[in-house]
């Protein structure tokens, strides 16, 4: 033993002292039941964690997703300047010519004129209030969650024949593909005695699932040259819409995409990013992101105080042992990184196992999901409030590696502080009563 002095450290003897003190029985002296608490401790907090952590990232994820698959990345519109007759307004009269200049911008993908505007669906003797977007057939092909929806009836190119609407919408019109569906305008035919409501009757030909509760409760896609039409819009557009490769970079690109907007022309344009419309709801999500983090990082610490007083507890009951050791030449370096051991091997194989349940929870959310929503009699995920219509989760290779980091520092930390006073015990106090 008197070799130990110059052993390197973590030896074969060191390990093979550690995983005996680990597996003793508590007849023996061991904290077998200690050191189960702090394992499964350990494990449920890592797997809170990475649950946590990839129901957020899925969260945004599928959020953001929704909202550039079914919304501009970009929307030019015009600042309000004089018409050739009448007063100020804010339409666009070039909107050609204005897309394909925008559409020369590197990095722009799709540029098209729109037309919108809010009215009162009917159908069924039900109404409901939508918004209507106004768009050529070509354009409404490139929107992917509209294209390539989640799920949809009827055939898209037969979309200049009638309209597409929401899924929301045909729900809670009581309609289908093939029926009509009724839109009413109170801006309509102006006459002598004022302006009249403009009602008029369109076939279904398209009903789209984009995901996102809002919307397919209120979208409602009309042909362009009937939506001038209708909202007495004939020879202008609203604004253009705007895609871009990089959504994430598109405030780098505005500049580009105005003076490209405005051309030789006085600058007239404005956009609207994707960003400026739900910029403070994708900061509310990170900070709530970093909050849980703390909050759970908090969980992790409270499981790894566990392994100390499993410690202390094992170092009472080898008071002896380590007299002996201690006596028989072992360094207090040796003593040290015996018990170090034994609370970093019960972290690691806590953090291991949370690893595998989180991972597991992560891949199987939505089974697991729909037997809590059984178990609970359903409504447990209402998707008007959350506009989702599940529980999205994302693993992320960062937040696996941020949990396993996290667990391991706390449990290697808190298991010097027992490990050292082990080191420094008095082996002739340990073996005084002896």
């Amino acid at each position: 033993m008197t070799l130990s002095r110059s052993a390197p450290p973590f030896a074969p003897f060191e390990w093979m002292i550690a995983w005996r003190y680990l597996r003793a029985r508590r007849a023996e002296g061991g904290v077998s039941t200690m050191t189960w608490i702090s394992l499964i401790g350990i494990a449920l907090a890592v797997f809170a964690l990475i649950a946590t952590l990839s129901v957020r990232a899925g969260f945004r994820a599928e959020f953001v997703d929704t909202i550039l698959g079914a919304n501009a990345h970009v929307t030019v519109y015009s600042q309000p300047h004089q018409a050739e007759v009448g007063g100020y307004v804010r339409t666009i009269t070039d909107y050609t010519e204005m897309a394909e200049r925008i559409a020369t911008v590197p990095g722009v993908t799709h540029a098209a004129p729109l037309i919108k505007g809010q009215v009162m669906a009917s159908g069924n003797e039900r109404n409901s209030g939508v918004e209507v977007f106004g768009i050529t057939a070509e354009d409404l092909a490139d929107l992917p969650r509209i294209a390539n929806p989640e799920q949809s009836f009827g055939d898209i190119s037969r979309f200049g024949e009638g309209v597409a609407i929401g899924s929301g919408v045909a729900r809670e019109l009581g309609l289908s593909v093939g029926d009509q569906l009724r839109l009413i305008s109170p801006d309509g035919v102006k006459t002598a005695f004022g302006t009249s409501p403009r009602v008029n009757a369109y076939e279904i030909t398209y009903v789209f699932t984009a995901g996102r509760y809002d919307i397919d409760r209120t979208r409602v896609y009309l042909p362009f040259q009937e939506a001038q039409s209708y909202f007495n819009r004939e020879g202008t557009a609203d604004e253009i819409e705007v895609m871009v490769e990089s959504p994430e970079a598109v405030d780098t690109m505005v500049p580009a995409i105005l003076a490209a907007a405005d051309g030789d022309g006085p600058p007239l344009a404005l956009a609207w990013t994707w960003r400026d419309a739900s910029g403070s709801f994708l900061r509310a999500l990170d900070m709530e992101d970093n909050v849980m983090f703390v909050i759970l990082s908090v969980l992790v610490l409270i499981a790894s105080m566990n392994i100390v007083s499993g410690l202390i507890m094992l170092v009472k009951n080898k008071g002896r042992d380590i007299g002996i050791l201690r006596t028989m030449g072992l360094s207090e370096g040796s003593v040290l990184r015996i018990f170090f051991l034994c609370g970093a091997s019960t972290g690691i194989i806590g953090t291991i196992a949370g690893v595998i349940l989180g991972c597991l929870f992560t891949i199987y959310i939505d089974p697991i999901f729909a037997v809590v929503n059984w178990v609970s009699g359903g409504g447990v995920w209402d998707p008007s409030i959350r506009g989702l219509y599940e529980l999205p989760a994302k693993l992320q290779a960062g937040d696996v590696i941020s949990a396993i980091s996290l667990s391991l520092f706390l449990s290697f930390v808190v298991t010097i502080f027992p490990a050292r006073r082990a080191a420094r015990m008095n082996p002739v106090e340990a073996l005084r009563y002896e």
